[in-house]
């Protein structure tokens, strides 16, 4: 779980970052790499939930 916290908080800052550089430069590929960077935490994010409500079923049955 501190790991998750860990890959979210650098998320976040990797995408709060290059939203400010695309601000600053106005060079729209800054836009597509922080849409690319919350597209892939995103698909992490889900796979995790996925596994964690497996686990959880297999403890049920």
């Amino acid at each position: 779980m501190l790991v998750l916290r860990i890959l979210g908080a650098l998320l976040v800052i990797a995408v709060g970052a290059s939203v400010a550089v695309y601000l600053v430069t106005r060079d729209r590929r800054w836009l597509r790499f922080s849409w690319q960077i919350l597209k892939l935490g995103l698909i992490i994010l889900l796979i995790f939930v996925v596994l964690f409500a497996l686990e959880r079923f297999a403890i049920v049955v």
